[in-house]
């Protein structure tokens, strides 16, 4: 069984890579964590259970998903207490793998949720042994692949919503969520989506999930309704400020369709995309070349996200909201997801510090995750310079940028992402299904 140790680690050097601004905290017990893999953790540890140790160059703490089982123990304060009881903001884990358990040290680290997709489950599920015997059962029971991996991912989020259930039932349902996205195929389906996101609320059976719909515009309807019945709902894929404006309305309107008399049951986020935003703007701004165009290269996104907190504030206030209050309804909170840093040459906390601020969550991958614990500042950002993200977007707008395209062409790419991702891991079901020889094709 694995322990992890109380570390002291030492001051953090200073490097050109880190911002200036930043202000390191006195000499305190802290963990971190990290998930990349090195020959000297290998040497050092097995593979077979869950496994930490002080990586003393970096001065953090390595946790990682292991083949067969694991298990946590208390770690120390991290950044990531400070940045939700200080900063207001809910930090959640963008990953899921088996076993499980190995999600407890980053619970004690401070996490308070998890979110997950298509492309997470592709790679936990083919990458790993630890699915083996569920999938073979499924599989000799007579189950079809795309039902057997609906099984291995029901199994993995009731046993993830039991460990963070204790963080929901502290905040009275305002936390502590585990999100489930969904069938990618059925992005253009409205009803299609409806009756996906019913039937994965009543199998999964957990106060704490999260069913995640896609903000295509065919999945806006879906999102009113799932929320009128009383659902709760990660709205996921948003890419434009116009769009998440139909997000919002459509929780207002599921939310006064639904007849419920107490509304505080039903919870939702917003899940906004950040630096895929920066990716395909920053390639537009190249190819204009001029100096104010690549001036403005790794800026578009946290502006854009800045302002749509500006929405946020303004649409969660004022005399419909009221109305919904006075029946325990919560506010939709804003997520800032896709997080990671893409380009090397930006700060890699740059997805998570500018945007801090009351009421949001912040999923992190982990790398983000590890980069601000090990060097992020608690500070209230996302409002800090709304003037100067006003300025960012109508510069790029009078540039050519057209946020319309955007949006779109972004939501495009996202939803043929997971697509491939979930048929990717279809076929490498077959296949495993066909190496054991349970089935044939």
């Amino acid at each position: 069984m694995a322990s992890i140790s109380k570390l002291v680690i030492p001051s953090p050097v200073s490097s050109s890579s880190v911002s200036g601004s930043l202000k390191f905290r006195p000499l305190q017990p802290k963990c971190l964590i990290d998930f990349h893999s090195r020959d000297v953790f290998n040497a050092r540890v097995s593979s077979s259970r869950l496994s930490v140790r002080n990586d003393v160059g970096r001065g953090s703490l390595i946790v990682r998903c292991s083949q067969l089982e694991g298990n946590g123990s208390q770690i120390q304060r991290t950044t990531l207490h400070d940045l939700y009881e200080q900063g207001g903001q809910s930090p959640w884990y963008d990953n899921l793998c088996r076993p499980v358990t190995d999600l407890l040290p980053l619970i004690a680290s401070g996490v308070r949720g998890v979110t997950s997709n298509p492309a997470i489950f592709q790679k936990a599920i083919s990458s790993s042994n630890a699915y083996n015997d569920q999938f073979r059962e499924l599989v000799q029971a007579g189950k079809d692949i795309e039902s057997a991996y609906w099984e291995l991912v029901v199994k993995d989020i009731q046993d993830a919503c039991k460990l963070f259930e204790p963080i929901y039932d502290e905040t009275d349902g305002g936390d502590g969520y585990v999100s489930v996205e969904v069938s990618p195929k059925l992005a253009d389906d409205t009803v299609g989506t409806i009756e996906a996101a019913k039937w994965l609320h009543k199998v999964v059976n957990r106060p704490n999930v999260y069913i995640k719909i896609p903000a295509t515009a065919p999945c806006i309807p879906s999102i009113k309704e799932v929320i009128s019945l009383g659902i709760s709902v990660n709205v996921t894929l948003i890419f434009s400020i116009s769009r998440y404006e139909a997000v919002i309305d459509a929780y207002l309107d599921g939310l006064e369709a639904s007849g419920l008399s107490d509304l505080s049951r039903v919870t939702s986020v917003a899940s906004f995309f950040v630096s895929r935003v920066d990716t395909l703007i920053d390639k537009l701004l190249e190819k204009i070349g001029t100096p104010e165009a690549l001036d403005l290269r790794g800026k578009a996104a946290v502006a854009q996200a800045a302002l749509a907190y500006q929405l946020y504030q303004r649409k969660f206030s004022g005399p419909r909201w009221e109305a919904l209050v006075k029946k325990g309804a919560k506010k939709q909170r804003l997520l800032w997801a896709s997080t990671s840093v893409k380009n090397p040459a930006y700060p890699d906390t740059l997805y998570v510090s500018p945007l801090i601020g009351p009421d949001t969550v912040s999923t992190m991958p982990d790398q983000a995750l590890q980069a601000f614990i090990d060097h992020g500042v608690v500070s209230r950002t996302i409002d800090s310079n709304v003037s100067e993200a006003e300025g960012i977007y109508s510069a790029l707008e009078k540039l050519g940028i057209d946020w319309g395209y955007v949006g779109s062409q972004l939501e495009l790419e996202g939803v043929d992402s997971f697509k491939k991702s979930f048929d990717s891991l279809l076929v490498s079901l077959q296949e495993k299904a066909n190496s054991l020889k349970l089935v044939s094709l």
